[in-house]
Order: structure tokens, then sequence, then C-alpha cells
């Protein structure tokens, strides 16, 4: 028997699978080695391969699911799920991965060929600048020396921290914010403080009394203030395209003839950042200014 021929009425050869899945030998000798899609049986004496015709619906989707740039482990997410329904939320769950990455890398690209093209003047003139009177505040704050690879995962997980720790201080007041002490690039570590506005400054000295030397925490109180700011949307929070918003809030201050009178920050107002869109606002980047 060779090996393009049927073997019983429940096994398929490699050959014979291949063409019922319109799929090559070679691929699913590789569906096979990425642990994707298993053969029933392989013949010990001669190596042989061989499939059962209930496996074409599974083989046919791992071809699908590649097409789609997948990677390996998240194919299997979706082939082993416990039924349909599962299988359809993983992809979608992905998918929203997918068009949030595009979404960054499209704002990106924008931001490049503004910079350029020289014409970057016109890519500020797209972001609206206003300004906000911000009242007394007292904050509660964790400091960090960081590159910019490594904002987004430091950023949630410290906001995370100080918003647990609002409840020992009264609450939390108004939306966290992250203020830059120090140019923060790729090669770069400068100094970002993550701050939430706390109610009762007493408890909070309290709170920071408990937590000794395991990170820098820090309470301040930060005067009233004025800031110049732009809303910006999650797609555009990512480094360096984020760089265009404060560029262009640095532009609008100098046309308007305010002076920085601070660090800048950017405030995080989005209650549910896992829910929100890639073109739905989520931050402002502001200036104090006089």
């Amino acid at each position: 028997m060779t090996e393009d021929e049927a073997v019983d009425d429940e096994l398929l050869t490699i050959g014979a699978f291949a063409a019922r899945a319109r799929l090559s030998a070679k691929a699913l000798r590789l569906y096979d080695r990425l642990a994707l899609l298993a053969p029933a049986h392989v013949d010990e004496a001669s190596g042989y391969r061989y499939y059962r015709a209930d496996q074409v619906e599974r083989a046919r989707l791992v071809a699908l699911l590649r097409q789609l740039d997948m990677p390996l482990a998240r194919i299997a997410e979706i082939v082993e799920a416990p039924d349909g329904a599962a299988a359809a939320a993983r992809l979608d769950a992905y998918w929203a991965d997918v068009e949030a990455r595009v979404a960054g890398q499209r704002t990106l690209a924008e931001y490049l060929r503004g910079r350029l093209s020289g014409r970057s003047s016109e890519m500020y003139g797209k972001f609206v600048v206003e300004t906000v009177e911000v009242p007394e505040q007292v904050l509660i704050t964790e400091m960090r020396h960081v590159l910019a690879s490594e904002l987004p995962a430091w950023i949630g997980a410290s906001l995370g921290r100080l918003e647990s720790a609002a409840h020992e201080c009264g609450g939390v007041t108004a939306p966290p914010f992250v203020v830059y002490h120090s140019d923060v690039s790729m090669e770069s570590d400068g100094q970002a403080e993550s701050c939430v506005p706390v109610a009762d400054v007493a408890a909070a000295r309290a709170w920071l009394e408990k937590q000794g030397r395991t990170r820098e925490t820090t309470v301040r109180v930060e005067p009233a203030h004025r800031l110049a700011f732009t809303r910006i949307t999650k797609a555009q929070v990512a480094h360096p395209q984020i760089l265009a918003a404060f560029e262009a809030v640095e532009e609008w201050m100098a046309k308007e003839g305010l002076w920085q009178a601070g660090p800048c920050r950017e405030v995080y107002f989005v209650e549910d950042w896992d829910g929100a869109g890639a073109q739905d606002p989520v931050c402002d980047v502001a200036f104090p200014v006089r």
C-alpha cells in the first residue's frame, strides 16, 4: 500500500487527508511539528502519518488562523476551545489586540511622516489644546527611573497599587496622572512619578508611615495650578507617537505666550482602560503653565 492510499474507512494517509483538507503534506507535517494537529496514528515501521476524516475541519481552521498571522500559542488556544462560542470569543480577543496594534502603528506612521516631511506644524494642528484650572490636591505617589519600553507595565502596576491604597486615604478625588521629572525615552531611564489624588492628608501620611522603604512612595500637597492640555486616544498613548501630542502643546504654549511652570504629565481619566477602544479618548497630555 502506498502512502497516498486510504488505510481503511477510519484512517487516511497523509496524501489522502491533505487532498480532503486542501492542504499540502508539507503543511500537515509542520502542524504536527508545532503540536497544532497531530496524526491519529503514526506507523512505527514506516513513519507514515495517518489521519481521521473528522480532523479535516481542524486542519482547515489552523490554516485559516495562520493567515491572520496569529501566534502559534493563540492558535492552540482557539482550536482547543471547549466549544464554538469559546473559540469565537478567543478569536475576538486576538483580533481586538491586532486592531489596537495596527491603530498604534498607523498613528506612529503619521507621526513619522510629519517629521520626515518637515510638516510638523501641520501635524500639531490636529490636536485641540485647552487650559484648565486644577485645585490644590493631596497626592500619594510612587517614583521610579524607567525606560519608555517599561512605562506601560509600570504605569498600570503603580497606579493600581496607589488606587488600592487610596481607600485608606479617604478615597480618590480626581483622575490619576503620571509626572515626568526628566526625559524618558528608549535610551534614557528618566524619573517618572505616578500620582493619585486623595481626600485625607492625615490618613495619607499614616499610610506612608506603613510603607517603609519597599518603594519610593511619597505624600505631597500640590498647589492649585493651571494646565495646558490636549486629549488623546488610546492609540496615541504609545511611545513615540505620544511625543506629537507633547510637542503640539508646547507649540501652542509658545504661540499663546505661556511659560511652562512644572514638569509635563499624562492624566488618565478613563476608568476602564482595557475596555477602551483604540480610538477612544483616554488621556490628557498636559503642562503646568503660567
